[in-house]
């Protein structure tokens, strides 16, 4: 893929604000040293925003009941 779209990520995620919060997330995690599931030479956001529209990098909801997540408080 030539150039990462905001319409070929909106396939995998339900809005835009979603998707910023995604790909924000993702970033910080490949700036932490996390290895990137695709292939490129690009900054940290367009990487993200490659894995996100590749369908590799999606969103995980925990319910409420479900509790926090290891890490989290």
């Amino acid at each position: 893929m030539a150039r990462v779209t905001i319409e070929d990520c909106l396939d995998y995620t339900e809005n835009m604000y979603e998707l910023i919060h995604l790909a924000t997330r993702r970033a910080r995690q490949l700036a932490k040293g996390s290895d990137p599931v695709v292939r490129c030479k690009n900054r940290l956001a367009v990487t993200a925003l490659r894995e996100i529209a590749a369908g590799k990098v999606r969103a995980v909801y925990r319910g409420r009941d479900e509790g926090p997540m290891p890490g989290e408080l």
